[in-house]
């Protein structure tokens, strides 16, 4: 497949590009700065330096590919409406081509609370949603601008995030949360993306992964 991968520099982006290299498929990078790539990815993965507020440019790097995927979103608790406004930015550009295949990264409290959730989970993700209440309101509404488009989207929903490795043991449910999921791999993020891509039970869905 021709891929192109927003977001690249970040710890699901490389995942997304690494993995995807490896299984043969053609990926474009697009980052704002090349040298952020490690030396492995800038070695075998061609890159877009592309300027996400010009249209033009990301209209350009969504095409002719079979799907766009998207590790954009904040590095911190201060959102700054970073979600939103650049997924926001991908969408344009896709709905100028004609829509098509997108899967971006969001969290697991944008799904719905699991009816079976044990009472300690609970009090964990109501924790970490104040904590994060910035981050999640930025997904949220990059979400409800997913809903309102033309484009086969998905959005994936992980846990916390960690750097553990690839393992491919993860539970998936579209529409859904797991119950208990308390972390994920980047690279396990990265791995589920991959795989939704050509599922069409996950089109226009959130999809809840998890350990």
């Amino acid at each position: 497949m021709r891929l192109t991968v927003f977001g690249a520099t970040g710890g699901v982006g490389q995942e997304i590009v690494r993995q995807a290299r490896a299984a043969g498929h053609e990926v474009t990078a697009v980052v704002r700065d090349p040298a952020r790539l490690p030396d492995g990815l800038r070695d075998t993965a061609p890159h877009t330096v592309v300027p996400l507020g010009d249209g033009a440019a990301v209209r350009a790097a969504v095409a002719g590919r079979d799907a766009v995927l998207s590790g954009l979103g904040a590095r911190g608790r201060r959102a700054g409406g970073v979600a939103e406004r650049l997924t926001g930015q991908v969408l344009r550009a896709m709905e100028a081509e004609g829509g098509g295949r997108l899967l971006v990264v969001s969290a697991a409290p944008l799904g719905p609370e699991p009816a079976d959730e044990p009472f300690p989970d609970r009090v964990v993700r109501r924790l970490i949603g104040a904590v994060l209440k910035e981050v999640y309101a930025d997904l949220a509404r990059m979400e409800a601008a997913l809903a309102a488009s033309a484009t086969d989207w998905t959005s994936v929903r992980p846990p916390k995030l960690t750097n553990g490795p690839l393992t491919g043991a993860y539970r998936t449910v579209v529409g859904g949360t797991p119950r208990s999921g308390r972390s994920l791999a980047r690279a396990d993020v990265a791995h589920a993306m991959l795989a939704l891509i050509d599922d069409p039970s996950t089109v226009k869905q959130g999809v809840g992964v998890a350990y």
